[in-house]
């Protein structure tokens, strides 16, 4: 601090504050703003984190589907990434979609320089890669981001066929099987969304669940929500990343994360003419008149084929960090 700065001086108060926890995050760059870099900026922000945002491809997408992508060249990655962190300290890291192979090895080597700080990885449904492209990826994935990743976050059917691609029981994979699986590769738990429960009555719930591979940890069930969705997972690993490194408690940060996703979702609105994009600065908004309701623009479920699952609808209000 500046010893001959006035009494009350906005800067110099300002240079006294405690900052906020900075989180690298490595994704792609998604113009409809649902997902990706642009999720991931407005989520750490919303949970008062600062965000880092590494771009590793740019997608062509709208609210609806991805069209294709163009992936960053590996060593631009990491030039990026290596840039920041030779000036600003990092407490928490996000990885999404990197883009290629090559691109998560340029990652990986720069993760394992900081195996202390806690990595939150989120795998995305990439049924719209090209084979060529997706598996070895995904070899890639599972080979270099699962023995970084603190917590691997992902929806059940994206989870199982990467982790267990074999599964062939009629009986869906448990979350501590999956972890199981995620921990032969060094992963040390796995955060499971949209485990589908028997409905009760005309209600439809979901499990979304924690677990390590000794159990089962902790969890939310819901209410599903009657809309798709684009955003909802880069916006739950996102807070996750957000609290773990502002110090929460793992199993807390998973109920706060998740119920910062739910309101997201229950605020969500429609920008396009395809899925419903999360609000994730709700808390920001002045209270609905009453009787007005929510999702506007999606009072039926959307049918589009790359909208993520629709999730599940809680009443707990999250916590901002500061």
């Amino acid at each position: 601090m500046n010893p001959d700065a006035p009494t009350g001086d906005p800067q110099a108060e300002a240079q006294d504050l405690p900052a906020p926890a900075c989180v690298m995050s490595f994704n792609a760059a998604d113009a409809s703003g649902a997902g990706g870099l642009a999720g991931d900026v407005a989520t750490l922000a919303a949970m008062g984190a600062h965000a880092l945002p590494i771009t590793t491809s740019i997608l062509l997408r709208d609210s609806a589907e991805i069209f294709d992508q163009h992936a960053i060249d590996p060593d631009v990655v990491a030039e990026q990434a290596r840039t920041v962190l030779e000036d600003i300290s990092v407490s928490g890291w996000k990885v999404g979609f990197l883009g290629s192979a090559e691109a998560i090895s340029a990652v990986a080597e720069i993760l394992s320089d900081y195996p202390d700080v806690p990595l939150v990885s989120y795998l995305p449904n990439l049924g719209w890669l090209e084979d060529d492209v997706a598996q070895p990826y995904l070899e890639a994935f599972r080979e270099l981001i699962l023995p970084a990743t603190e917590v691997l976050v992902g929806n059940h059917k994206t989870l199982t066929d990467f982790l267990l691609p074999d599964w062939d029981s009629e009986r869906p994979a448990s979350a501590r099987e999956l972890a199981v699986a995620a921990g032969e590769r060094g992963t040390r738990y796995v955060l499971v969304t949209g485990i589908m429960l028997a409905a009760k009555g005309s209600d439809q719930f979901i499990d979304n669940v924690l677990a390590s591979p000794q159990g089962a940890l902790t969890g939310e069930k819901f209410e599903m929500f009657e809309a798709s969705f684009v955003g909802a997972g880069d916006t739950l690993s996102a807070a996750m990343a957000a609290l773990l490194a502002s110090g929460s408690e793992l199993q807390a940060a998973v109920g706060e994360a998740l119920a910062f996703m739910d309101q997201s979702l229950d605020a969500g609105f429609r920008p396009g003419m395809g899925s419903v994009v999360p609000d994730r600065f709700f808390w920001a908004m002045p209270p609905a008149e009453e009787g007005a309701e929510g999702l506007p623009g999606a009072e039926a479920e959307a049918s589009q084929p790359e909208a993520e699952p629709a999730e599940a609808k809680g009443k707990t209000a999250p916590r901002r960090i500061h």
